[in-house]
């Protein structure tokens, strides 16, 4: 049974699934869509042209779907997308597309934390996982099962690959490989691969004895970029190299760095 809090505003034109609740002072306004069971907290405001998927909830404070923070956006319309049985945490902001007919994705099953924000156009994968404060600029790409760590800095049009992790307190203006990790209070510097996220997802130990082959190739085997996707490409014919080949090939904004030393033997 849907429940509306008496001091909610529910607009009409605005669509509500079955067994979904509204907390008290929250708004929904006309244009937007919430799905089945999703459960709205306090003070929550959903703008018009936003679709909140089935299960989802969304805690005190959080603002879904207001307008881009772009100096050339004019007014038109525009979407955001909340996938199925997410969690946004107090305070979340995500904004929605700024171009007429795009549209502000996340995933089902992704988690943001508190005070996080993500910027227009944004597109986070499945299993996402958002820490407070983190703050996503326009148009930035986040694989499935990727991990952003507390208050990290996502510079517009990066991309962060699947099963990443970013350190807390870093800043990202280069695209980050997949399986990879960030140093923590760190500009674009790779740590090591993310061999824990890999083992909870279920990869194989002969999967990651791979992917570290691979990157062994990429980053310490004194080639340039081009000679090492070369390298690999010549050499392995799997599914997992033509992700981090097809990946580094579309970074166009360049691939954070992994320097040499002894951090770089704790990748596996």
């Amino acid at each position: 049974m849907t429940e509306i809090h008496q001091t909610a505003i529910v607009e009409s034109g605005a669509e509500l699934g079955v067994d979904v609740a509204i907390g008290p002072f929250s708004i929904v306004h006309a244009g937007a869509r919430i799905g089945d069971g999703c459960h709205l907290g306090p003070h929550v405001t959903v703008y018009g042209g936003t679709t909140l998927g089935s299960g989802s909830r969304i805690h005190a404070g959080a603002i879904l779907g207001d307008l881009p923070q772009d100096l050339g956006f004019r007014e038109c319309e525009t979407y955001l997308k909340v996938g199925s049985n997410c969690v946004i945490r107090e305070g979340v902001t995500l904004h929605r597309g700024s171009k007429p007919g795009t549209t502000t994705e996340i995933g089902d099953h992704c988690f943001l934390m508190a005070f996080s924000h993500c910027g227009h156009n944004v597109r986070l994968g499945n299993g996402v996982i958002v820490a407070n404060g983190v703050l996503f600029a326009g148009h930035v790409t986040v694989g499935d099962r990727a991990f952003i760590s507390g208050n990290a800095i996502i510079h517009q049009f990066c991309h962060i690959g699947r099963l990443a992790m970013i350190g807390g307190g870093s800043g990202v203006s280069k695209n980050v490989p997949p399986f990879c990790t960030t140093h923590p209070v760190t500009l674009n510097r790779i740590a090591a691969l993310n061999a824990v996220g890999m083992r909870r997802a279920g990869m194989k130990s002969g999967e990651r004895l791979e992917i570290k082959r691979l990157y062994r190739i990429l980053y310490h085997s004194n080639l340039n970029t081009t000679q090492a996707l070369e390298r690999i490409e010549t050499s392995f014919d799997s599914p997992l190299a033509s992700e981090i080949s097809a990946f580094v090939k579309a970074s166009e904004r360049g691939i954070c760095s992994w320097p040499r030393g002894p951090e770089s033997e704790n990748n596996g």
